[in-house]
């Protein structure tokens, strides 16, 4: 549990650090991610970004337990 913690709290300060690139990625803007914009309403579903972001973090997880 300890290294769990040590490992996610490492990743939130990379993310911090990288996030003037990071937020330049067209993450919430892929084909298939619901954006519905009115006058005073704004609703984002972003589905196809979810699963990209799924998929590499499961990539990830399973490169390094082996």
């Amino acid at each position: 549990m300890n290294r769990t913690l040590i490992m996610i709290g490492l990743l939130c300060v990379c993310a911090g650090v990288l996030w003037p690139w990071l937020r330049q990625l067209p993450l919430g803007r892929l084909p298939g991610d619901i954006l519905i914009v009115r006058e005073n309403f704004r609703f984002s579903l972003p589905i196809t970004s979810c699963i990209v972001v799924s998929l590499v973090f499961s990539l990830l997880v399973w490169l390094f337990r082996k």
